[in-house]
């Protein structure tokens, strides 16, 4: 089962720029997107779901054009869910959820910190928020695939300019402990991890000593040209996921927003 998560930056705009063409080379069964900045009906139309897919959406109800959520299966879910029970968090449209058995696969938008101090508190008050619902989908039996934009590197090895952004949203060490305490695996930034009771960074189980495959680049300057980016993007997983997972890639070219797609392979 091929499993893609993507920030589109706008699905309409991604869709231009041809990635639904691209979504059927690549052959994915279920796709992840955050930021479609549309409302469902703008999306539920001819030429922007992809011929052969389910078409789920969360979008966002208090600010339209704004964040929004989806999930692309080929597979017709069980269940969909789009709300976790807080309010200024689900009407952002920043959760969907599709089930299929014992399998959720979910598409999560992190909030981004970056317009001041007033988002940044939001985010923070969110990730307080996040990591007890977390903690309860790792303990109820279910296999998770957490896919989304959670707007955070975990380690030097996630972003290339290390020390300028120390004091930069993203890249905070509150931030990346935060991160790092809900993960299994060591590769972090030296914050304890969460052991064997934690989630896994789908990217560093198949790749646990390579260098990070950025996910995002900033629109300055010749930042994506350069390769000068973030890995901000994840496939999180339950551990009784692990031995399903058999490759992982990024892909900075084509171009179709300032995130790039981020595919998983699993034996499922």
């Amino acid at each position: 089962m091929r499993v893609i998560s993507f920030n589109a930056n706008g699905w309409r705009s991604a869709a231009k720029k041809g990635f639904i063409e691209w979504l059927h080379e690549k052959g994915a069964d279920i796709l992840c997107v955050q930021e479609t900045k549309a409302q469902e009906d703008q999306l539920r139309v001819p030429g922007l779901v992809p011929d052969g897919y389910h078409a789920y959406f969360r979008d966002a109800s208090t600010k339209k054009g704004y964040s929004g959520v989806a999930i692309y299966s080929k597979r017709e879910p069980d269940e969909i869910r789009s709300g976790l029970g807080r309010a200024d968090f689900d009407e952002e449209g920043r959760y969907i959820e599709a089930r299929f058995g014992d399998l959720s696969v979910v598409s999560v938008y992190v909030p981004s910190g970056t317009t001041g101090e007033l988002r940044q508190g939001f985010k923070e008050s969110v990730m307080d928020w996040f990591a007890p619902i977390l903690r309860e989908w790792l303990s109820n039996g279910r296999k998770y695939i957490v896919c989304g934009d959670w707007n955070i590197v975990r380690s030097q090895r996630d972003i290339t300019n290390w020390r300028g952004n120390q004091k930069q949203t993203g890249c905070l060490p509150h931030e990346r402990a935060w991160l790092n305490g809900l993960i299994a695996d060591t590769h972090g930034d030296g914050s304890p991890c969460a052991g064997d009771l934690g989630w896994l960074d789908s990217f560093r189980v198949v790749k646990p000593d390579e260098a990070a495959e950025y996910t995002w680049w900033s629109n300055r300057g010749q930042a994506r040209a350069k390769n000068v980016g973030w890995r901000i993007d994840y496939q999180l997983v339950t551990p009784n996921l692990r031995d399903a997972i058999r490759h992982c890639e990024t892909h900075r070219e084509p171009r179709f927003s300032d995130h790039g797609p981020y595919i998983v392979d699993y034996d499922l």
